[in-house]
């Protein structure tokens, strides 16, 4: 009786454990993306950011990314910038590694920065004393209003601009090796 006791506990911990296995998260609101530049299909990467694409949903950009306050680039976690190799992001040398992309966005200005805390949630715990890199880039306006927040990579005389894009708004960042 006691052996029967433990074997039919055993099968409804078994089962009990299946179920929870099964469960699946809804889809996220702030779907995932990775922006990977390569010079040509078969060369290595030079440079990926893993971010969310938060959507503007009827809101304007300056309500979601707040003009003067450091934002996460994305939603959810901080974005992350991989440099395959040392870099120049806008003339500033930065060496090859991982780093969390922030900005601070401004009307006519945005400030773009590379940090060295990685794997951290938004901005509430950013710390100017570990910026690898901070530079200041001008807003453009695109044609093209995109809903959700998105990083696209365009070639340049000198290299390639990481280009931003939400809503209207365009952020170039020049990029070279």
């Amino acid at each position: 009786m006691k052996k029967l006791s433990l074997i039919t506990f055993a099968f409804a911990l078994l089962l009990s454990s299946n179920a929870i296995a099964q469960k699946f998260s809804g889809l996220d609101k702030s779907p995932a993306d990775i922006a990977v530049l390569k010079t040509s299909r078969t060369s290595p990467p030079l440079v990926k950011v893993v971010y969310s694409r938060p959507q503007l949903k009827g809101r304007t950009v300056a309500s979601l990314a707040k003009n003067g306050e450091v934002w996460r680039t994305g939603a959810n976690e901080a974005s992350e910038i991989v440099l395959f190799k040392d870099m120049k992001i806008g003339g500033k040398a930065v060496k090859a590694g991982t780093y969390s992309l922030f900005t601070i966005p401004g009307e006519k200005e945005w400030v773009i920065i590379l940090s060295s805390d990685t794997n951290v949630w938004g901005a509430y715990g950013y710390k100017e004393a570990n910026d690898v890199a901070r530079i200041t880039v001008p807003v453009s306006s695109g044609d093209e209003s995109l809903e959700a927040f998105s990083i696209a990579y365009k070639k340049t005389d000198n290299g390639y601009n990481m280009v931003l894009g939400w809503g209207t708004v365009r952020v170039e960042v020049p990029l070279s090796h």
